[in-house]
């Protein structure tokens, strides 16, 4: 999916640094929370990243997924050093929101080497479109760190690879990964949806309180154009959505 950042004109807050847009205290509580969502997922995701490496069947994907760990821990480290840097303690920025994305990695425990991947590119993508929507409505500083910190790690494409290889070797497999993908997307809009609506602030910003240009209708339209990437990736990995 194209970056919104990319196809945005920006206007108001969008086209202000964070020294001037952060004056606003609602708009500096929703980026210290859209931050502090964003560290404590990518510290998740090298967790987990580290974990599946035990899965994996060669020496060389447990290798791959090493590197790929370890570009989660380095994109957490630049989010831990931004809420350090703007004066906000960064465990008290992510405890908040600990607690759902727990229990999304908890529902959503992979039984295999396949099942994680597919997670990985699915439920990350998920993620990542919908932080990046976002970022398009930040100030100009928050909005490069969001968006370098969304870089792909390699996953994406060493998922596809490994998924599609793995139907060809065995095409029943397809149909088993097709319905994990889908319970992986309705658990991702769930717990994504939870963390927004338990976010004061991070509400607000979505409904055009304090970015500009989201309303209502838009926050819908954001969650179509979501779905329809996740079609997307869905057929790239040779799955049906």
């Amino acid at each position: 999916m194209q970056t919104p950042d990319n196809a945005t004109e920006h206007t108001g807050i969008a086209a202000q640094d964070w020294a001037t847009a952060s004056a606003d205290p609602q708009y500096r509580a929703a980026v210290v929370d859209l931050l502090g969502a964003l560290a404590y997922g990518e510290l998740a995701a090298f967790e987990r990243l580290a974990e599946d490496a035990k899965l994996a069947p060669t020496l060389g994907d447990k290798a791959e997924l090493a590197k790929m760990a370890s570009a989660e821990f380095h994109h957490f480290e630049q989010l831990r050093d931004r809420l350090s840097a703007i004066e906000t303690e960064p465990t008290a920025a992510m405890e908040p929101f600990a607690q759902a994305l727990d229990d999304f990695h908890r529902q959503t425990a992979p039984s295999d080497w396949l099942e994680g991947l597919v997670k990985a590119y699915v439920g990350d993508s998920i993620a990542s479109d919908f932080y990046r929507e976002v970022a398009a409505r930040l100030d100009t500083d928050t909005r490069g760190l969001v968006l370098d910190v969304l870089d792909d790690t390699g996953h994406g494409n060493f998922a596809v690879e490994k998924v599609r290889a793995a139907i060809e070797a065995e095409p029943r497999v397809g149909g088993r990964l097709a319905l994990w993908a889908r319970r992986l997307m309705g658990e991702a809009l769930s717990q994504a949806q939870r963390v927004v609506a338990d976010r004061d602030a991070l509400s607000t910003m979505l409904v055009g309180g304090v970015a500009d240009g989201f309303d209502l209708a838009e926050v819908g339209r954001m969650f179509s154009r979501i779905t329809e990437a996740h079609t997307k990736r869905m057929a790239a990995l040779g799955l049906a959505a």
